[in-house]
């Protein structure tokens, strides 16, 4: 039997920093802290990815299964650094320095990087996003990646560009999102 499926129409935006920002960061407020969560758990992990990428189509790793995705969690390649505001989570982002498939050596990959829901149009998005680039250019780094796409955030691009990364390619993606996940799916990018 197919899988019920919502096509979807993106445009993928790849992007990549060569060089440390030499700028100062801009500070995070008193009351946020981030930490490394090591070890993540399968829970968690889904938690901190179903809220931040809910109205934004992350579906990919809603689709993994629990020990795949457990496997990648556990390899010290992959870390996932959480912000809180006041104790509570309020965003997270996921560092790879090793299985990207366009990487190289000393590259590490801003996996997925955003903010919860109540944390958006709080002013934290610069400071929490320089926090995650000086995290990746810790230790022998040569490039910084990350990709965005018009699923996400209309501040995600301008954002990334803001922070020091330049635009190495777009393109154009067709996905077809399972029903099965719920999730709430813009008019504008469906097929």
């Amino acid at each position: 039997m197919d899988e019920k499926v919502t096509r979807v129409g993106v445009v993928v935006t790849f992007l990549r920093m060569d060089a440390r920002p030499a700028d100062p960061a801009p500070p995070l407020p008193p009351n946020a802290a981030i930490h490394i969560e090591r070890p993540c758990s399968v829970a968690r992990y889904r938690q901190l990815y179903d809220t931040v990428g809910a109205d934004y189509v992350w579906w990919l790793r809603r689709t993994v299964p629990d020990d795949q995705l457990a496997e990648l969690l556990a390899d010290q390649a992959v870390s996932v650094h959480v912000l809180t505001l006041d104790g509570a989570d309020a965003g997270f982002f996921e560092l790879d320095r090793g299985h990207s498939p366009w990487s190289q050596p000393g590259w590490v990959n801003l996996s997925y990087f955003g903010l919860m829901p109540h944390a958006v149009g709080r002013h934290l998005g610069a400071a929490f996003l320089r926090a995650a680039v000086d995290a990746a250019w810790q230790g022998s780094t040569t490039a910084v990646t990350v990709n965005t796409c018009t699923a996400d955030h209309p501040r995600a691009l301008p954002g990334y560009l803001r922070a020091g990364f330049r635009k190495t390619r777009e393109v154009p993606e067709q996905w077809n999102v399972p029903d099965r996940l719920g999730l709430r799916i813009p008019e504008a990018l469906k097929l």
